[in-house]
């Protein structure tokens, strides 16, 4: 099976409310750029990632998580982030049952993690030797 059919398969199990949601979710941050790659990780995480990791996702007890790896670093002015502020790298977005996923913003969010992950990238690229 491939990671997008994984990832189908999981989303098809969640049969109630959360399920909707994490299909949202997922379908905003594959629109944010056609290159994105999802897998699917560690008994069942799926993961989208280019040029680096952007999140993850899960569907908990009474809450679909989206967890950034760098989270921290990124600029939230939709306030998404309503989790994880305690620590200095990741930053979360819980969504609860009723909520909408705002897709627009989580789709910039996306494409703000994508620019992070290029600029490590490139800060961490050695130089051509002369």
């Amino acid at each position: 099976m491939t990671p997008t059919e994984q990832v189908d398969k999981h989303i098809a199990a969640i049969e109630d409310w959360r399920g909707k949601t994490f299909a949202a979710v997922r379908k905003a941050v594959l629109s944010a750029d056609k290159n994105i790659v999802e897998e699917y990780k560690w008994r069942g995480t799926p993961l989208w990632s280019l040029d680096g990791m952007i999140c993850v996702a899960n569907a908990f007890k009474g809450r679909v998580n989206v967890t950034f790896a760098y989270g921290a670093h990124l600029a939230d002015p939709d306030k998404l982030f309503n989790d994880g502020f305690n620590g200095n790298t990741r930053r979360m977005i819980n969504y609860f049952e009723g909520e909408k996923v705002n897709a627009a913003a989580l789709k910039k969010l996306v494409k703000a993690a994508i620019e992070h992950n290029r600029a490590k990238l490139k800060k961490n690229a050695k130089p051509k030797k002369k």
